[in-house]
């Protein structure tokens, strides 16, 4: 049975108190009233499904901080949001899928477009000064770029750095020492934060050399626990202002052109709605 929303069975219910008021046949209101109970019918069943399905998740997942549930395009299959990863539910709440969502026809990835929301909410309340930021004058990309001090790929990337920027790409870092808060990584990004010089500082860290030690108030550890939940699981982990998540090191050209089709895809979405 479709799902149609509250604001319909009032619209029905308000067009048959009018149609009665104006005595149009009273077949035409019984129709109408019939009408309105069956949308909502649905729409009480949906709140009780999803009321159930968030009970059973609860239980599954104590710890959850968020539950989030909605729609998905296959009827009778919801699709929840537990933190910031996605599982589908029967709508009966009796079973939980997990996995990549295709829509076959569009070659969507559905599952990763709900996670990008996810990611692109959860970033956009990061200022811009908590960044490390190597730029062109005018970007055309921006990327934000989760990186560890010591992973060879997020070195190999920042050689690079002036290619990204030659080529219109706005690198911003954030924290993610893969050995974790306390680590030594972690220790040099804290030093290279709290430099005077913080880029100079960043260079010669993926160069090699240690940085010198200090300490300040910082963002090292916020930036590690929210890259862990948005799913970044190694460096480095670039993300999109959509949310979209580019996992691992790709050459300056190739990140480009992927930005390139990424951006066009997105137009040629929103040129379709």
């Amino acid at each position: 049975m479709n799902r149609f929303p509250r604001s319909v069975a009032f619209l029905l219910a308000g067009l048959t108190m009018v149609i009665y008021m104006n005595r149009f046949p009273r077949s035409v209101a019984f129709l109408l009233a019939g009408l309105t109970m069956v949308f909502t019918t649905v729409v009480l069943a949906d709140n009780v499904n999803h009321r159930l399905v968030e009970e059973k998740i609860r239980a599954l997942v104590p710890t959850a901080k968020t539950v989030a549930i909605a729609d998905s395009p296959i009827a009778g299959l919801l699709q929840v949001q537990i933190n910031s990863d996605i599982v589908y539910v029967t709508s009966d709440a009796d079973y939980l899928i997990q996995g990549q969502l295709m829509d076959i026809d569009t070659r969507t990835n559905i599952t990763d477009q709900a996670r990008s929301g996810i990611r692109k909410g959860l970033l956009a309340d990061v200022d811009l000064d908590e960044q490390i930021t190597f730029s062109p004058e005018n970007p055309e990309f921006e990327l934000m770029v989760f990186t560890d001090i010591d992973c060879g790929y997020c070195r190999k990337l920042h050689s690079q750095i002036e290619e990204y920027n030659k080529d219109g790409i706005a690198i911003h870092y954030m924290a993610f020492p893969r050995s974790g808060i306390g680590s030594e990584s972690y220790d040099k990004y804290v030093s290279i934060w709290c430099a005077a010089d913080q880029q100079a500082a960043m260079t010669m860290a993926k160069d090699g050399l240690d940085p010198e030690p200090k300490s300040c108030k910082n963002p090292i550890a916020a930036q590690y626990e929210l890259g862990r939940e948005i799913g970044v699981t190694g460096t480095p982990a670039m993300v999109t202002p959509d949310g979209t998540l580019i996992p691992g090191y790709m050459p300056p050209e190739q990140l480009r052109a992927r930005l390139e089709i990424m951006q066009a895809e997105s137009a040629a979405a929103v040129a379709s709605k």
